[in-house]
């Protein structure tokens, strides 16, 4: 349901939830990129799907519901058929003593409530939901993958054992091949898995999804099928179909509801076959902000004062996977407007932003970190973002822009917000280029959050307690308050929305280096990453990411475990 932007100036601005200052902005980009206000408010992270939702259902007196958050029984689902539930934005969730309690994108809808009445015998409750929620949870229509994958080998497979990667190459649209291909994307777009690997072993292949960090083994099938499988994928992403020797990269794009799925493929032959990893870039993936990211309000401040200064430099360190792209996106998303012009350098570009210039590196023709820097460089830009600094003639670019007025947004592979600055050292950055142009480190991990539906709070036995402690250190057990008595931790029960992990999504944790003048002092003295850190946590109070991430878990976001676990990577 799109609201007019009066009634949205009702509910935002008399309300005291938006300034008018921030809601006159948000209405030019919806004006400037012709998008619905009610979208711009979401997108650019004035506020929260959810959120909108509660406002939304208290402003017209409906009763709200988080679809996601509902354990959704399939034969009540179903009561709707999926081609009406889509139709009409209606979705089914539970019937119970009081009879059958329906989400609906307009709950005002009396037509589809006196159907489903007149259906099912059973008074109907209506619920408001977002159209966005609706539109994902109509996505458990489908059949799990194993049903899907069992149901296609059992209904076809002779023709499959006797079809060769040829055929496939040769044969229509309506393979059993192409069927499954289409089902692992759906159910990995579901289960909100990062990567899909597909993995050749001696007598079968396993298929292993990565959702929320982790690696699960979601199927396995004959080896049989596998070539016809890696043909039909290598179809789809314009690779050669007769290299089976060499790695290839590519990518391939998927409808998926109304949402385009961006996938990228890698493909490298192994000691079984070709092993095949695919990364999914979604449009949800880019739907974060810094808040949501789990980033406190005090580092959040930092941040943006930093990225908001006219030139100089912010770095965010932490490996790969930590979610570093997506911070620096959810920066540039708070400072892309009109009046500014960002560009960026990217190593692949991920997710494709509007209003800004995205370069895509390719080695192949000389167009590296350094050359695409350089080149933007001469585009007059305001603020450049580089994927990553992996060399000493980037580097040297990167600071040298960001002293002659861009601010120069990057990414340093470093454990830690202090290692940052002695790696630029390294790469024989001047220790004054250093010290005069950086503004702000953030060093980040991303932990499993607990999912709030199967939440538990539970005493924490005094041997739990002393282990804690050993693998913090007595120091930073006693500054995040575990040594108190009647000490309390949280965990997941474990549940079918969460697929019994106890864990659903993810958060980051962080700590934030702010360049002050005993730090510059030191850099120029040439003092150490521990001399560094010593110093922002002593002098300038910085909380480690370590800090950060047992206080999560003190305030149930998070486990002791997990964060015990990120610690290490």
């Amino acid at each position: 349901m799109q609201l007019t932007p009066q009634q949205l100036e009702t509910i935002f601005v008399k309300s005291g939830l938006l300034s008018e200052a921030d809601f006159e902005t948000a209405k030019k980009h919806s004006r400037d990129k012709k998008t619905p206000l009610q979208n711009i408010l979401i997108e650019e992270n004035f506020i929260s799907d959810e959120h909108l939702g509660e406002l939304l259902a208290d402003y017209f007196g409906w009763k709200f519901i988080n679809l996601r958050k509902q354990e959704i029984v399939k034969d009540v689902l179903k009561i709707i058929p999926e081609a009406v539930a889509r139709k009409q934005s209606i979705v089914c969730f539970k019937r119970d003593l009081v009879g059958l309690h329906a989400a609906m994108a307009d709950p005002e809808n009396a037509e589809i409530v006196s159907f489903l009445e007149k259906k099912t015998g059973l008074p109907v409750t209506a619920y408001y939901a977002t159209e966005r929620d609706i539109e994902n949870t109509l996505s458990k229509y489908k059949a799990e993958v194993k049903e899907d994958f069992q149901t296609i080998l059992q209904a076809n497979i002779e023709s499959l054992a006797g079809m060769s990667p040829e055929q496939v190459e040769r044969q229509g649209k309506d393979l059993p091949v192409i069927r499954m291909m289409d089902a692992l994307l759906d159910y990995a777009y579901d289960s909100r898995a990062s990567d899909i690997h597909i993995e050749p072993q001696s007598g079968r292949t396993i298929v292993r999804f990565r959702i929320d960090g982790i690696l699960h083994d979601i199927i396995d099938f004959p080896v049989s099928i596998h070539d016809l499988l890696i043909t039909r994928l290598k179809i789809l992403s314009r690779l050669r179909t007769d290299e089976h020797r060499a790695p290839q990269d590519g990518k391939l794009q998927k409808q998926i509801g109304k949402e385009k799925l961006d996938v990228r493929v890698s493909i490298v032959p192994v000691t079984e076959g070709e092993k095949v990893v695919m990364r999914l870039l979604s449009e949800r993936s880019r739907e974060y902000s810094l808040e949501d990211l789990g980033i406190t309000d005090q580092d959040l401040a930092l941040v943006k004062a930093s990225i908001k200064r006219p030139f100089g430099m912010t770095i965010v360190c932490g490996p790969t996977g930590s979610g570093k792209t997506t911070s620096l996106y959810a920066m540039i998303k708070i400072i892309n407007t009109r009046e500014v012009n960002i560009s960026t350098v990217e190593d692949p570009v991920e997710y494709h932003l509007a209003g800004i210039n995205q370069i895509q590196v390719n080695p192949k023709v000389g167009l590296t970190f350094a050359a695409g820097l350089r080149s933007l460089l001469r585009q007059d830009p305001n603020v450049v973002l580089v994927g990553e600094i992996r060399d000493a003639e980037t580097a040297k670019i990167a600071v040298n822009a960001a002293m002659t007025g861009q601010l120069v947004l990057t990414t340093l592979h470093t454990t830690n917000a202090a290692m940052a600055l002695p790696r630029l050292l390294d790469m024989e950055v001047e220790p004054f280029l250093v010290s005069s142009t950086i503004h702000l480190v953030m060093a980040q991990r991303l932990v499993r959050k607990i999912h709030p539906g199967c939440i538990a709070s539970y005493s924490v036995p005094p041997e739990e307690v002393a282990n804690i402690k050993e693998q913090l250190g007595e120091e930073h057990a006693k500054a995040v308050g575990l040594d108190r008595a009647g000490l309390r931790l949280y965990r997941g029960a474990g549940c079918k929305v969460c697929k019994n992990t106890g864990y659903e999504g993810r958060l980051g944790i962080f700590e934030i280096l702010e360049m002050k003048e005993n730090i510059r002092k030191a850099i120029m003295k040439h003092a150490t990453a521990d001399e560094l850190e010593q110093i922002a946590i002593k002098e300038n109070g910085m909380r480690t990411m370590l800090e950060d991430g047992i206080a999560k878990a003190l305030n149930g976001l998070t486990t002791i475990e997990e964060v015990l676990r990120v610690r290490g990577e």
